[in-house]
């Protein structure tokens, strides 16, 4: 979804997971410093994830997008694109790839796993910034057809 509106507005998109992760998984140790050089940048899309990213990005933000998915679709789309990864072996950052599947039942922080495990908490986070910065607009989305509709009234 960031990348489309990135797309749309002709603004630069930054996955945020690209400046976290170093080779091998390992955080990176500028992630804190890059976040902050993104959002002092004039435009930019990334996502609003990683807790220490979050104030920063928010304070910059001119629009907060909510996708507010029902957990089923949300989580089957972090299985379908993990497992796409998996099996073609997809270089994400810094040389980091997909872990077997075999690691879901392992790993505690598998992303399916944590997908799944987090997913409540989203929803009182944006509501916290609701509160927090009132003045900020969020577009909150809660279906299919509410993303298509806001992609076309956006290219418009």
């Amino acid at each position: 979804m960031a990348a489309a509106v990135a797309t749309e507005l002709g603004f630069p998109y930054v996955e945020l997971d690209s400046l976290y992760h170093g080779p091998g998984w390992v955080p990176r140790p500028s992630f804190e410093s890059d976040v902050a050089d993104l959002a002092e940048s004039a435009q930019w899309v990334t996502e609003w994830q990683y807790q220490l990213a979050r104030p920063v990005l928010a304070a910059r933000a001119d629009l907060l997008v909510f996708l507010d998915l029902p957990r089923w679709l949300a989580v089957s789309r972090v299985v379908r694109r993990t497992v796409k990864r998996m099996l073609l072996r997809t270089e994400l950052w810094e040389g980091c790839r997909e872990p077997p599947l075999r690691k879901l039942f392992t790993d505690r922080d598998h992303i399916i796993r944590w997908a799944w495990r987090t997913y409540p908490e989203h929803e009182p986070r944006v509501r916290d910034l609701m509160r927090q910065q009132p003045a900020l607009p969020i577009v909150w989305l809660k279906t299919r057809r509410d993303v298509k509709i806001w992609l076309i009234r956006l290219s418009r």
